[in-house]
């Protein structure tokens, strides 16, 4: 199979996706139209924490991938090798995280051999059906492990840091892209506007703030007043009444309580003062700062851990789950890694 080929098939799959998030089916596609709207339901009642809301956000965010003359620039400058089999062990965190990683190792020319997230074992499937629905020479290239992995050159895996230790141990043999947790940060200024802040609501809400993408801590001036914000947020109050969200929401409130720590709280998400990274679901860590300087000693400690910034002079407010395809997970070009095997 040519690259042009395997490039073409993406774009089919991206013009689906489009057609399906506009309503504008091709009367030969309403079958898998109602077959996706019948997969995301499913996927919501296997896992909670994927509404059809979200799942769908997940899908058509999928499509800026799948722009023919972006997929073309991408592999551009890669030269193609003798093809290899790929481990690819998958996180369920949020819909369809683990589709970058599917989506540069089949351009690359490689097989891959998929370990499927339990939290996210219906909507891969399906896009990979549909993709050698549209190019057939695909089904040679996929496999899906049930078992133990083996007879692969390479993995790709992604887990929390205790998995990846483990990860490690067993697969640190093999050549690797091997990811731990990450989380995001947003540094305000202090002069945000509500509907800036409106936006930064989405950076924080989507996916409940499970994704290594979401904010889940705010840099802010010494002295700043978190009236506004909450204000600005008022319209993502729809999360508490997830089942999962508003246990964990409650769950730490308690705790919190009980051992007499100060929060700030408007009943659907809470603001606790914290120099840590990684806040509960239902917590949103802050810290004062009182120069740059402070920032940039912040982040020069913490860069492995943090996977993007969002702010004025950063990714702007609202766009933290909407990456560009070259932006790789943890900062390592997966392509890269991929066509140097």
């Amino acid at each position: 199979m040519t690259l042009k080929q395997r490039i073409s098939a993406f774009v089919q799959l991206g013009l689906f996706i489009n057609r399906y998030a506009s309503n504008k089916p091709l009367s030969s596609e309403i079958k898998l139209y109602e077959g996706l709207d019948e997969i995301i339901e499913v996927s919501h009642l296997h896992n909670n924490w994927f509404t059809p809301a979200f799942i769908k956000e997940a899908i058509i965010n999928l499509s800026v991938f799948l722009d023919e003359n972006t997929l073309v620039l991408f592999t551009s400058k890669y030269k193609e090798k003798e093809s290899k089999t790929i481990a690819l062990i998958c996180a369920g965190n949020i819909p369809l995280v683990c589709f970058h990683d599917l989506l540069c190792v089949l351009l690359s020319g490689n097989k891959v051999l998929i370990k499927l997230s339990s939290d996210d074992d219906v909507l891969v499937p399906f896009f990979l059906k549909l993709l050698t629905h549209y190019e057939p020479l695909y089904e040679s290239q996929l496999e899906f492990a049930s078992g133990r992995l083996s007879n692969f050159d390479a993995i790709i895996a992604t887990g929390s840091n205790n998995t990846a230790s483990h990860l490690n141990y067993y697969f640190g043999k093999y050549p690797n892209i091997i990811r731990k947790s990450r989380t995001s940060i947003a540094i305000l200024k202090g002069d945000e506007s509500n509907l800036e802040l409106k936006k930064l609501g989405k950076d924080i809400f989507q996916y409940f703030g499970l994704g290594c993408r979401n904010v889940n801590k705010l840099f802010v001036p010494r002295g700043y007043s978190f009236d506004l914000f909450f204000e600005s947020i008022i319209s993502y109050g729809e999360v508490i009444n997830n089942k999962k969200y508003g246990n964990n929401y409650d769950y730490h409130r308690a705790i919190y309580l009980l051992e007499s720590m100060p929060f700030l709280d408007n009943n659907f998400v809470m603001l606790k003062e914290s120099s840590d990274l990684h806040s509960p679901v239902g917590v949103i860590y802050f810290q004062y700062y009182d120069s740059e300087l402070d920032i940039e000693s912040y982040l020069n400690n913490n860069r492995e851990n943090i996977q993007c910034i969002v702010g004025q002079n950063y990714i702007p407010f609202g766009y933290s789950q909407q990456p560009v395809i070259t932006e790789f997970a943890d900062k390592i070009n997966t392509l890269e890694f991929l066509v140097n095997l």
